[in-house]
């Protein structure tokens, strides 16, 4: 998405960066790891394949994508690549599939294993949602996760997010949360979010 392409989010313990081409290598790098494809339900792809997923989640009007930053490394090193963690993605659905209100699907993967359990993604996440809410009109939000991956669905449940069924075929969970303005307020209280500029091409 174009309109996120030049800012980033910034949070106390984690920043949000647009995915650029510099960025693509490493995430390969995750990409190639059985487990990160088996949580995310992804295909491996090739190198060249992952920067063509880069042009068009940059082009596409209805995907949105961050890579995740943890702040604490970033501040010491100062270093994007060395500091990546992960990336938090929002897709956004038809409005007359769902009620014509803006729905999007918010995804998070905290690829890093020596940065989970550590509330980064819990940060991460609430980043998105009010960066969704407040500059996308995200009217609700829908998490679709694998029946197994117990710590996601807890976090989604902590953050007030829905059961609306269960797919025996996919294997997956669907969640729901529709924004109202208490939760935005709630939302606002977790974290403290400051918009940028971000000029890195």
């Amino acid at each position: 998405m174009r309109r996120n392409s030049q800012l980033m989010l910034v949070g106390e313990n984690v920043m949000l960066l647009p995915y650029k081409r510099h960025m693509v290598p490493k995430y390969h790098e995750w990409m190639k790891s059985p487990e990160l494809l088996h949580l995310t339900a992804s295909e491996p792809l090739s190198l060249e394949e992952e920067f063509e997923m880069q042009r068009k989640w940059l082009e596409d009007d209805d995907k949105c994508t961050f890579i995740i930053i943890d702040l604490a490394l970033f501040n010491e090193e100062q270093d994007e690549i060395g500091s990546m963690i992960g990336d938090t993605n929002l897709f956004f659905m038809p409005k007359e599939d769902n009620d014509g209100l803006c729905t999007a699907e918010a995804e998070i993967m905290i690829a890093e294993s020596s940065a989970r359990r550590k509330r980064r993604g819990w940060e991460a996440i609430i980043l998105m949602l009010l960066y969704g809410i407040l500059e996308l009109k995200v009217q609700k939000y829908q998490a679709k996760i694998g029946v197994n991956n117990s710590a996601s669905i807890q976090m989604f449940t902590n953050l007030g997010f829905k059961e609306e069924s269960i797919s025996d075929v996919f294997q997956e969970v669907t969640l729901l949360r529709t924004v109202d303005e208490d939760w935005s307020h709630w939302l606002q209280e977790q974290t403290k979010m400051r918009i940028t500029p971000y000029d890195h091409d």
